[in-house]
């Protein structure tokens, strides 16, 4: 299993970024796809997470509103648009994967990408 992240780069607050993860090696059409972030000095934290049939979504709290999570299944991708973004969301984004939504919202989930880096300037 690979995921692999991109999009990431230094951006200015207020600017929108998306951030894309690419799958391969696992059965796409029935994992649940989820972002985290890890700020400097910070634990890894929950950002999204969507269902195998992009029936559920969930966004923390902190970025509600501003960041949505999607699937593009033709392309085995997952996307974080992230939109009015905050010198607070300078992070490492790391893509997960796991058979079912619930665990892919975890740190348990079974499947991780190296992270792709987010910089926002005031």
């Amino acid at each position: 299993v690979q995921l692999v992240e991109s999009g990431g780069g230094s951006v200015q607050h207020g600017d929108s970024l998306r951030l894309s993860c690419a799958a391969s090696g696992l059965p796409w059409a029935t994992y649940a796809m989820g972002w985290f972030r890890q700020a400097p000095w910070k634990e890894r934290e929950f950002v999204a997470a969507i269902s195998w049939n992009s029936d559920r979504s969930y966004v923390s709290e902190s970025v509600k509103g501003r960041f949505t999570i999607s699937r593009g299944n033709a392309k085995n991708t997952v996307f974080l648009q992230m939109n009015s973004v905050e010198p607070d969301d300078t992070a490492v984004y790391y893509c997960a994967a796991d058979s079912t939504i619930g665990q892919a919202r975890t740190l348990e989930a079974a499947y991780w990408g190296h992270g792709t880096r987010v910089t926002v300037s005031s």
